[in-house]
């Protein structure tokens, strides 16, 4: 028999490779989007406002992943975690290859930004179902003792994706740019077709989740959402209120930055960004589980405010180096703010995963982070650019940025935990029809 642990590796690289594919899928639009979609897409005669209509496509997905996280948190919370992580995956790969074949505006007119829309909607609905499922499938087989470091292979997807994505941008602008604007951008998304069959096969690799499999006819709720909003919406906002720099202020240091070094009147070529980019996802990949481990020895919450005090600390610099176009200082500046956010990133699923009993905990988990990364980060990208021009300084952005941090401070510092090893109290009184009474 396979033992605790054994389990727990398994669903922790089943969750590692799945959200790898899914974040690099997610990434890829996010990096085309700062580099050639204004211009394909949102044709005009500024080029800030190119890139502020891009950015807001960006943004669909986000408005659209509380959808995700309350479609797919119904399946995984009623037919189980496995069922819905295969749906989100398939929803995620095909919407991605589709976007590398659309036409653009000088071909179709403005029926090409609609098919963008439609299918950046779809890839919101997708990543809204995906971080919730992947998060339980490794907390969730996890001993108690080492949740945050099981939860932290769900997160290592995150930076491999982005350095899938930044990586494989950044050797296509070996052909320069005009390479990339002439169709070049197309590959990336199209190269999504190999991944799916691969994070298929690992995944129906993977045994549901005991919690869920265990007395699943007690924790299930006939309509999970109703369940949840009933009885778990204070963990639910305290939840959204703890991932400010988790997710928006990781869109502020990647997306945005890019857009920003590249764009007047900093000026520094795609190929240096691209390459700094890659680079500093690599070192949070080398960094996201040992920092994870930590959080198991240290408290996952005392990781998180280390993360984000440092996060502040590195951010800024960062912003304020660019124009000196000092390109070792660029490198340095990146990886060090993607090593601090790996603190606020890789306690990030085991906090969310046990702030929720098990019942509806699926929707709960899903609702809060896709609600959380609408509200954080859909729209930093965009808020971010438009803070420049309005104000004429970066330290606007430095501003937001540090006030994102403190919101999450104090909102991590109120989120309750609980523990899957203790019988589970009820969180109502429960009903005297005893066919939905929660055990």
């Amino acid at each position: 028999m396979t033992s605790t642990h054994g389990r727990a590796r398994r669903a922790g690289v089943a969750a590692f490779v799945g959200t790898t594919i899914e974040w690099y899928d997610f990434y890829i639009y996010a990096t085309a989007a700062a580099l050639v979609f204004g211009p394909l897409f949102f044709p005009s005669e500024d080029p800030l406002a190119e890139t502020a209509a891009a950015f807001a496509t960006f943004a669909v997905a986000f408005v659209v992943r509380p959808l995700g996280g309350i479609l797919f948190g119904h399946i995984g919370d009623r037919l189980g975690r496995r069922v819905s992580l295969v749906v989100t995956l398939l929803l995620m790969g095909v919407s991605t290859v589709l976007v590398g074949c659309l036409p653009t505006y000088a071909d179709v007119g403005a029926v090409a930004p609609i098919l963008l829309i439609a299918l950046r909607a779809l890839q919101g609905l997708a990543v809204g179902g995906e971080w919730g499922g992947a998060v339980l499938m490794s907390v969730e087989h996890a001993p108690e003792r080492s949740k945050t470091f099981y939860g932290g292979f769900t997160q290592l997807g995150n930076p491999a994706g982005a350095l899938l994505a930044s990586g494989i941008f950044a050797l296509m602008s070996r052909g320069g740019e005009d390479f990339i604007r002439d169709g070049g951008w197309r590959i990336p998304f199209l190269l999504s077709v190999v991944l799916i069959g691969v994070g298929l096969w690992v995944r129906f690799r993977v045994e549901e989740s005991p919690v869920f499999s265990e007395n699943v006819e007690g924790r299930k709720q006939s309509i999970p959402l109703a369940f949840a909003l009933r009885t778990n919406w204070l963990p639910i906002l305290l939840a959204i209120g703890l991932l400010p720099v988790s997710t928006g202020g990781y869109y502020l240091a990647t997306t945005f930055a890019t857009a920003y070094a590249t764009g007047e009147p900093i000026l520094l070529s795609e190929q240096l960004v691209l390459d700094a980019m890659t680079v500093a996802s690599l070192v949070e990949f080398l960094v996201t589980l040992p920092v994870a481990w930590l959080g198991d020895r240290w408290g996952r919450k005392n990781v998180m405010y280390i993360g984000l005090a440092t996060s502040v600390l590195t951010f800024a610099p960062f912003l304020l180096a660019m124009p000196g176009r000092n390109e070792p200082l660029v490198f340095l500046l990146a990886s060090l703010v993607r090593v601090a956010m790996s603190g606020t990133y890789a306690p990030v699923a085991a906090i969310l995963a046990q702030m929720f009993r098990p019942q509806a905990r699926y929707t709960s988990v899903a609702l809060s982070y896709g609600v959380g990364a609408a509200v954080w980060a859909g729209f930093s990208p965009w808020f971010a650019t438009r803070l420049v021009a309005w104000t004429g300084s970066v330290w606007s952005v430095i501003a937001l940025f540090t006030a994102m941090a403190v919101v999450a401070g104090i909102c991590t510092r109120l989120a309750p935990q609980h523990s899957d090893d203790t019988p589970a109290t009820p969180a109502v009184t429960p009903p005297t029809d005893t066919t939905n009474r929660i055990r």
